[in-house]
Order: structure tokens, then C-alpha cells, then sequence
């Protein structure tokens, strides 16, 4: 799967994951932070991203410091699954 499809791919299914009902996945940047100012997620949040990186792409994340370098927007996601994705 090239890059665009994936971005594609993860914001629809990280606002259908999260139940994000007022965000349209095209709205999402792929440079806007995921948490704080940027799409607004919080810590509970940012535990189901790392279930669905599991469940959706076979990653395992131990460490919340890992996952803080990963979970940051759109673009660092997809350049962690395209490098450790299993499924």
C-alpha cells in the first residue's frame, strides 16, 4: 500500500476507532498533532491508537516513551507502520 492510501487509511480508521462523530477523516492534516492543540486527544485516547496499530498492523508498543515519538500526527504513524507493520 503506497503512503497517501495508508494516511487515508489510518485517519478513517482512527476516527472511527475513537468515535470521533465530528471530525470528517478528510479534515485531518497530516502534520496536525493528534493530541493538545491539534485534533485534541487525550491519554485515553492515545492507549486505543496503540491497540489499533496492533489489531490493524501487527505493532506492539511497550514503552509510552515509544509511543509518545509515534502517536505525534498522521506523518509519523504511517512512516512507524510502513517500517514495522507484520500485517
Amino acid at each position: 500500500m503506497e503512503t497517501t492510501e495508508l494516511k487515508k487509511q489510518l485517519k478513517q480508521q482512527i476516527v472511527k476507532f475513537l468515535n470521533l462523530t465530528s471530525v470528517n477523516p478528510d479534515e485531518i492534516k497530516d502534520d496536525e498533532p493528534l493530541f493538545g492543540e491539534g485534533l485534541g486527544l487525550d491519554s485515553i485516547d492515545s492507549i486505543e491508537l496503540i491497540v489499533l496499530l496492533n489489531r490493524e498492523y501487527g505493532i506492539t508498543i511497550e514503552d509510552p516513551k515509544e509511543g509518545r515519538k509515534i502517536l505525534v500526527d498522521i506523518n509519523t504513524m504511517v512512516d512507524y507502520i510502513e517500517k514495522n507493520r507484520t500485517k
